[in-house]
């Protein structure tokens, strides 16, 4: 049952979340947890079409980190199966948007990303306890425009 509710929680909850932080410019719905919120943009690995999700971030220095916790269901959100796919995103804070790169941070660096994370955002830890998967940190890093 669980599953089910996490499923349809996020689905709707972040339609709802992504409509109108983008109807605010992102001053509703900017934090969650102490974090603010950004849009993250795939593209869907079956559809090929966009697909847009409000996720709990992290800034380290010009890349963006986000936790593809899922609520802690034993398997990965459809957003980070889909930047598996093609790693290629686009992501809005506010009114700003950026194309970005993702990948799965190197295990020094989720150390220190989920050490402080989960220190911002104890949630996280109760998810870690509710699922077999090791819980991917993923780092969205701004495209260089080379201008």
């Amino acid at each position: 049952m669980r599953p089910l509710i996490v499923r349809l929680a996020t689905h709707y909850l972040g339609a709802l979340h992504r409509v109108l932080y983008r109807a605010s410019g992102g001053r509703l719905g900017a934090r969650i947890w102490g974090l603010p919120i950004v849009l993250l943009t795939t593209t869907g690995r079956v559809s090929g079409q966009p697909r847009t999700v409000p996720l709990c971030s992290l800034r380290d220095g010009e890349t963006f980190v986000v936790i593809a916790s899922y609520g802690g269901l034993d398997r990965p959100p459809s957003w980070w199966l889909n930047l598996q796919s093609d790693p290629h995103a686009i992501v809005q804070l506010g009114r700003s948007v950026q194309d970005v790169v993702a990948r799965e941070a190197l295990p020094d660096e989720r150390a220190r990303l989920w050490a402080e994370v989960t220190t911002r955002a104890p949630g996280y830890l109760a998810y870690e306890r509710r699922t077999s998967r090791r819980i991917p940190v993923v780092l969205l890093e701004p495209v260089s425009t080379g201008t």
